[in-house]
């Protein structure tokens, strides 16, 4: 026991040794901890300057808008330019306009119109670098380390996401607003100085990664020497449009590929409207309780997501990611249908916790999969399509279960259930992704 707990330890620390992974971990932590510090800062700043909600929504959603249109032109940049000098571009772009708007709010020239310039530029900027930031790593470290490099960045990004908003609040409290903007400033720039240092190996051809189809399509992509693979025949025509279409062909030709974006949008449409709607609902009108009961559940799925990334990186060997998926669905269906009938917050923490462990444990092999067997040439712009239908699910989920949740939680918990169920039969219904590792 002891030595199977040290071969895990051991697995788990061997990315950590490698000099590049570990700047690219700090950068990438920097980076999410200045997300965090400028949802804080944005919200507090426009609503100091006007006191309106509605201009507060306005300055989100400038933000959120150029961030979910651009992401698939930020996929084909990466994969053009490589992850890493995006990844560094797009730090020093953020860190300059967020040191211009704290700039701008210490002198008291800062508008509302200047706010919503900047945050639509700081969305733009950033569907540049969230691609490039998930599909770097097998640029960093060989295909057997991918899945415990994988859990490492996954927790640095939990915590991240938990210190951003908590310390960039703090920032706001003891000093101002405009501060804020300034460290935020400050973790960009660290960001890209970190990245900038990652020094990139060869990136391999995929042993037995998406063919047939999927290689047929790649006939219209190009694929450049160097850090991100192989050479390999150009496009017909290199523009924009064509290496966007070339990487939706190649997405959708794979079965397998095809599979995981299709769950991807299930999971997503199961997380989105019951995780934040269906946590609230449940805690404030199912469980009388009340904030503290929120804050447990949402606590409970990030612990348990956590504990289940850690696992997923201490784990050996290459499950069938297929069948893995499968159980996610199944296991987040059965979850879900305890919340419909649930009585007691201890009972609903305890379902939340497994259900964030599923997933942690999941996510960590199907990233992988994606990483060691999706062309490196087109790696970016299969991830950018999958983030983008991520983007287009999450807010009919919260719609959707918006409505349902008004006469309680129970129907939108069954519906989440059944939508998984259908989810995991369809995955075992195909052979080739039943047989993915």
């Amino acid at each position: 026991m002891a030595s199977t707990l040290a071969d895990a330890g051991a697995r788990l620390r061997a990315p950590a040794r490698l000099p590049s992974f570990r700047l690219l971990w700090l950068g990438q932590s920097l980076s999410l901890l200045g997300d965090g510090f400028s949802y804080i800062a944005f919200s507090w700043i426009t609503l100091g300057l006007t006191g309106s909600t509605l201009a507060l929504g306005s300055v989100l959603a400038f933000q959120a808008v150029p961030r979910a249109l651009l992401t698939l032109v930020g996929g084909s940049l990466s994969d053009k330019w490589s992850p890493r000098t995006l990844m560094v571009l797009s730090g020093w772009a953020r860190a300059a306009l967020m040191a211009g708007v704290g700039a701008a709010g210490l002198t008291g020239t800062l508008t509302l119109w200047m706010l919503c310039c900047a945050a639509a530029a700081f969305g733009a900027v950033d569907a540049f670098f969230q691609p490039a930031r998930a599909s770097i790593l097998p640029s960093v470290v060989d295909a057997e380390l991918l899945a415990p490099a994988n859990a490492l960045l996954a927790v640095g990004t939990k915590v991240a996401a938990v210190l951003g908003p908590a310390v960039g609040g703090t920032v706001v409290a003891f000093s101002d607003a405009s501060v804020a903007f300034l460290v935020d400033g400050v973790c960009f720039a660290l960001c890209a100085l970190c990245v900038a240092g990652v020094r990139p190996r060869p990136r391999p051809e995929p042993a037995g990664g998406a063919d047939g189809a999927a290689g047929a399509a790649m006939d219209a992509a190009d694929v450049k020497d160097g850090e991100d693979g192989p050479a390999a025949p150009e496009a017909a025509g290199d523009t924009l449009g064509a290496r966007i279409r070339a990487g939706l062909r190649y997405a959708f030709a794979d079965p397998r590929i095809r599979t995981i974006l299709v769950v991807d949008a299930a999971v997503t449409f199961c997380q989105a409207g019951p995780f934040t709607v269906g946590f609230a609902t449940l805690a404030k009108v199912d469980l009388e309780g009340g904030s503290a009961t929120l804050g447990l559940l949402n606590a409970a799925l990030a612990g348990g997501a956590m504990l289940g990334t850690l696992a997923g990186g201490a784990a050996g060997g290459r499950p069938r990611v297929g069948l893995l998926i499968a159980a996610l669905a199944g296991w987040l269906a059965l979850g879900t249908g305890l919340l419909a009938v649930v009585d007691s917050a201890p009972g609903a923490v305890a379902a939340v916790f497994a259900m964030g462990f599923g997933m942690g444990f999941q996510g960590v092999f199907g990233m992988s999969w994606i990483q060691r067997n999706i062309h490196g040439s087109v790696l970016s712009r299969v991830i950018a399509v999958d983030m983008v239908i991520g983007y287009a699910v999450a807010p009919l989920s919260l719609v959707v279960c918006g409505a349902l949740a008004a006469s309680g939680t129970a129907p939108m918990f069954a519906l989440t259930a059944v939508v998984l169920v259908v989810t995991a039969a369809g995955i075992l219904a195909s052979k080739p992704v039943r047989a993915m590792r």
